[in-house]
């Protein structure tokens, strides 16, 4: 007796893999089905196994939705059924991505941050006046404690007066003669506390868990 053997290599590719070769073959018998009626029939209950097989997209939103999109994948979008949600189309499945513009980021002063460009940025934003030369004075510290914990040297506060009107294109005005920024060791001894009180926790986290 003579059997003929089927290989993956010589069978039709499928669409989606994941579901297997015999959903795809219910599939195909549905899209052959002449009456409308029992293909609707046919297709829910396609819908149910295919839910079965793939359980963790129960937590995907739209679930129902992403099953129906499948199906029609899986059909090659030759399936003729009524669909609760809309049928997706071939041109929409391959059409590519709008391009992400590249976020705006301080390319010259990497170590300041994007956070302290969008600071910079709501700052300019801000009409003339005192609480916009608090916030600039506020930012323009932040910068030299950013610019220590990167470099680890001291550095002058004319250095972080250029950087601020390089980064805001000359919009933020720094008077360190009138307004001194805080002086660097007071900086970072902020810091210091900051660490010693982290690993403080850290050592009480590590005491509670062997008890």
């Amino acid at each position: 007796m003579e059997f003929d053997l089927e290989y993956n290599s010589e069978r039709p590719a499928m669409a989606i893999p994941e579901y297997g070769r015999h959903i795809q073959k219910l599939v195909n018998h549905c899209i052959a089905l002449p009456d409308r009626e029992k293909r609707n029939k046919m297709a829910k209950a396609i819908i149910e196994v295919m839910g079965n097989l793939q359980p963790h997209l129960r937590d995907v939103p739209d679930f129902k939705h992403k099953l129906w999109d499948q199906l029609f994948i899986i059909a090659d979008f030759k399936l003729d059924v009524d669909s609760p949600y809309t049928i997706p189309t071939e041109e929409e499945l391959k059409e590519k991505p709008e391009k992400l513009p590249y976020p705006k980021s301080p390319s010259k002063y990497r170590y300041y941050g994007h956070n302290m460009q969008t600071m910079i940025d709501v700052a300019i934003s801000w009409e003339a006046g005192e609480m916009k030369e608090k916030l600039t004075q506020s930012i323009a510290n932040h910068m030299k404690k950013c610019y220590l914990l990167w470099n680890k040297d001291s550095v002058t506060d004319t250095i972080i007066e250029n950087h601020l009107r390089d980064l805001s294109d000359s919009k933020l005005v720094l008077d360190i003669k009138k307004h001194p920024l805080i002086a660097s060791t007071k900086l970072m001894q902020g810091h210091k506390r900051t660490q010693s009180k982290s690993k403080n926790q850290s050592k009480n986290q590590r005491k509670y868990k062997r008890k």
